[in-house]
């Protein structure tokens, strides 16, 4: 035990440097928001030597200092990396935020990791921790991430470890609950005058043994008798569960027939268990007392990451084609290899830029080199796809608010890039050579729609270099400039990265916005048949105006668009001033006739009309065809079309009741339910896009944060006639 704290202590104050993957474990830190995921950080942190006793690193601050917004808000908003050292190992621990508004930072911090610790707390309710975790364990399942429970905050009164594990078994567990069992029990002191016994050591079910923290220091003992009968029946059921998942057939039967299966070859047997994702131990975790310098269970699962999760080398890596679509054979996690590296976080630093947070897949990657970076598949986003060659700056492992030099990050390992002016979230690294592109990971869909305008005069120029950075940044913002509402829209994946958006437009870019209304795009239609006459005759001295038309409207099916029809005899129009009239009557449909919103689904014939040898002209016809459709449009009632999109909600049984009564209450028609897993239902609806603007926000307050849903334009269908009106006075 001494040998581990000096090792990791030896490392405190330079950068942690791994020569081979094999020595490096990736470990992202999940849960719901308030589960204690940073604490924890900073407890393992501690206890591997990297802090003083006071929990500091050397310049007063703490392994949490990354970002002003989270010190504001008081909750994580962005993954943040923690480099440690235990045991001659590198360990990179990967804190993201609870809260669902940031699942895109969750879902970079699997792909840069290859096990999870999914950190529960031991102060919520079961039925909160129940509501608010199931979609982050199924966010780690997708994507098999190997994963261990902790249990925090057992100093708390409310703390029963035993009900909460039975909980988590009964969450994660689903058809084989034997598979999330407890590694160890805490052991509890004397009870206070609150009748509440804090949790002051551990009993360890395999070794049997009991190790003590009340002194801040873990310390080894041997069991007590009242402790032997504590063990008994929770080691037994622990060791059945680890033989039920072992590779080796046999066990099982020899365990049943009464022989004894030694430590080892328990041990060995979960190791592969856990790393195959097929069993999910349960631990307790604390941070140190005051004075001490290993808080409960921290040594616990520094063993567990080292020993018990995989290493980079069992992680299969996505695949890999080149920039242009062609298959490549797969990668490896070689250092010699070629490289490629993806970039899983953007940040901007106010004195270096740019900063990439990489992790390198193979091959090794070093400071001041040449390399190439692609970027595709998210032009819908506002991320254009790009291959680009630049010349990377230094490399560095982050620690708080240091930066401390890295030599060269092999495959396996992460680091920070600097000087990437073009790579965003997302983007390859390869060789300048040898360019590649990495399959990419799913981003969650924006769908909450922030609508902002620039402040002022000296905002504009400012705006779009703001948008484009925040974009590069975070890959889950979808940028848009609606052509029909003339609006700048951010989508977004709640009210909370909403906040988070507006405060990094102001406060790291300088760039002062309002958020305005979002309006949604309608469309305007012709009720019936209309004519209409349009009249351009000026002459006031010199080269004068003249064009008359004469039309005919006719309202068409849904989806037609406009048809322009020539039907004139006589040469009354001349010919070239027939796509005058044209343009004209274009022109004035995308400006719209009734409220200024695009008129479609009609066709135009034109069929008479008057000109002049020499005062008729291209743009007096083009007048006149204007002139002509507003007259029409004056004549007949003008429907006003809203976008109607086909919504699906996935939500857990018990909230299909609520999902659809609020979607009825938005005007919505429900089309039908399917299965979608067990206790799952998806429902699908067609429901107006003016509803729904604030559906991701309702949907969480109407499923308990347990619903998710996405959404796909179908049709512009007529508003109803009350709604239509107060569209009309608006505008």
């Amino acid at each position: 035990m001494g040998d581990k704290a000096n090792t990791a202590a030896g490392a405190a104050g330079r950068a942690l440097t791994a020569d081979r993957p094999t020595a490096v474990r990736n470990v992202v830190l999940v849960g719901h928001s308030g589960s204690g995921k940073t604490t924890l950080v900073e407890a393992l942190a501690q206890a591997a030597g990297a802090l003083n006793r006071a929990g500091r690193v050397e310049d007063g601050g703490t392994v949490s200092d990354y970002d002003e917004i989270e010190h504001r808000q008081h909750r994580s908003v962005q993954l943040s990396l923690v480099p440690l050292g235990w045991d001659g190992y590198k360990i990179n621990l990967l804190d993201t935020p609870g809260y669902a508004d940031f699942v895109g930072e969750l879902r970079a911090g699997l792909r840069a990791a290859d096990a999870a610790l999914f950190v529960v707390s031991a102060a919520q309710e079961a039925d909160a921790v129940a509501a608010s975790t199931r979609m982050i364990w199924e966010e780690c399942a997708a994507v098999g991430m190997p994963r261990a429970i902790v249990v925090t905050h057992l100093d708390t009164a409310r703390t029963d470890f035993g009900e909460l594990t039975e909980v988590c078994a009964s969450l994660f567990g689903h058809d084989d609950p034997d598979a999330v069992l407890p590694l160890y029990l805490p052991v509890r002191g004397e009870e206070g005058a609150d009748g509440h016994a804090p949790a002051t050591g551990l009993v360890g079910l395999l070794s049997e043994r009991i190790f003590d923290y009340s002194t801040g220091v873990r310390q080894e003992n041997p069991p007590d008798e009242g402790q032997r009968e504590l063990i008994a029946e929770a080691r037994a059921r622990l060791i059945e569960g680890i033989i039920a998942e072992s590779e080796d057939e046999t066990l099982m039967d020899r365990y049943l027939g009464g022989e004894p299966i030694d430590v080892k070859t328990l041990v060995d047997d979960l190791e592969k268990a856990v790393a195959r994702g097929a069993f999910h131990p349960v631990l307790a975790a604390a941070p140190a007392a005051d004075g001490g310098t290993q808080g409960l269970g921290t040594v616990e699962l520094l063993e567990l990451i080292t020993g018990g999760f995989p290493s980079p080398l069992e992680h299969e890596p996505p695949a890999v084609t080149t920039p242009d679509g062609r298959p490549r054979p797969p990668i490896a996690c070689d250092p010699d290899g070629p490289l490629v590296a993806e970039v899983v976080k953007t940040a901007a630093d106010p004195y270096v830029g740019r900063v990439s947070l990489v992790r390198v897949f193979s091959g090794t990657l070093r400071p001041d080199e040449t390399v190439h970076v692609s970027g595709h598949g998210l032009a819908d986003r506002g991320h254009e796809d790009h291959d680009v060659d630049e010349r990377i700056g230094g490399l560095t492992s982050p620690f708080g608010k240091q930066q401390r030099p890295m030599a060269h990050c092999i495959a396996g390992d992460l680091a920070c890039v600097a000087r990437l002016g073009r790579a965003e979230t997302g983007d390859t690294i390869s060789a300048k050579d040898d360019p590649l592109l990495m399959e990419p990971w799913s981003m969650p869909e924006p769908l909450l729609p922030l609508a902002v305008q620039a402040h002022g005069k000296a905002d504009e120029d400012r705006l779009s270099q703001g948008l484009a950075r925040l974009v590069a940044e975070d890959p889950t913002l979808r940028l848009e400039h609606n052509q029909d509402t003339r609006q700048v829209v951010l989508w977004c994946l709640g009210e909370a990265h909403q906040d988070v958006v507006l405060e990094r437009l102001r406060g790291r870019y300088g760039v002062q916005v309002d958020a305005v209304p979002y309006k949604v795009s309608l469309r305007e239609t012709f009720g019936g048949a209309s004519a209409g006459r349009g009249r351009h005759v000026k002459q006031s001295g010199g080269h004068g105006q003249y064009a008359i038309c004469e039309i005919e409207v006719e309202p068409l099916p849904a989806g037609s668009g406009i048809e322009f029809v020539d039907k004139v005899v006589g040469g009354a129009v001349p010919r070239q001033f027939i796509t005058s009239v044209e343009k004209g009557v274009r022109a004035q449909a995308a400006r719209g006739v009734a409220a200024g919103y695009p008129l479609v689904d009609i066709r135009v014939t034109l069929r008479d009309g008057k000109a002049h040898s020499v005062d008729s002209s291209d743009a007096a016809f083009q007048t006149a065809g204007a002139l002509a459709l507003r007259e029409a449009a004056a004549e007949v009632a003008v429907h006003l079309l809203e976008p109607v999109a086909e919504v699906q909600v996935l939500v857990p049984d018990e909230y299909v009741g609520p999902v659809m009564s609020d979607l009825s209450g938005r005007r919505g028609r429900v089309v039908g339910t399917d299965q979608a897993g067990p206790g799952r239902t998806m429902v699908r609806a067609e429901v107006p896009e003016i509803e729904i603007g604030r559906y991701a926000i309702d949907l969480r307050s109407v499923s308990h944060g347990t619903g998710r849903f996405d959404r796909a334009y179908a049709r512009h269908e007529p508003m109803p006639p009350h709604l239509a009106e107060k569209v009309r006075e608006q505008a």
